[in-house]
């Protein structure tokens, strides 16, 4: 009955909302420890800020380095070993989640989220 009230384009609309507050929330639960990714990176993990370079040069972490997740597959090389240990934030938490799924995908082992990079300053 529902369905006869609603469009096509409005249930795939919802439909899509739905699942980006699914990934957003599944997200957030698996952001690390700012004090563990802390330590991570003072024992020599690699910081990854994936935000665009106009967002990097405003504000980022010392000692982070810019990888867009717009050009994460094409500079994947650039991450160095499959087994280092690489800690990702951006903003909010929602491109470090894809870009730490994409860095899985590639075989790289030890990928932590940080999430968003206010979680890093409190």
């Amino acid at each position: 009955m529902l369905s006869h009230l609603l469009s096509s384009k409005t249930l795939i609309s919802l439909s899509l909302v739905l699942g980006l507050i699914y990934i957003s929330i599944r997200a957030r639960s698996t952001f690390m420890d700012p004090s563990e990714a802390k330590r991570l990176v003072q024992a020599g993990a690699l910081l990854v800020d994936v935000r665009t370079p106009g967002e990097f040069n405003e504000r980022h972490i010392k000692g982070a380095i810019n990888l867009p997740i717009h050009q994460m597959k094409a500079r994947l090389a650039e991450l160095g070993e499959h087994k280092q240990h690489i800690v990702v934030y951006c903003r909010s938490g929602a491109r470090s989640s894809r870009a730490q799924a994409m860095m899985i995908d590639a075989g790289f082992q030890h990928v932590h989220n940080l999430g968003g990079i206010g979680r890093w300053i409190r």
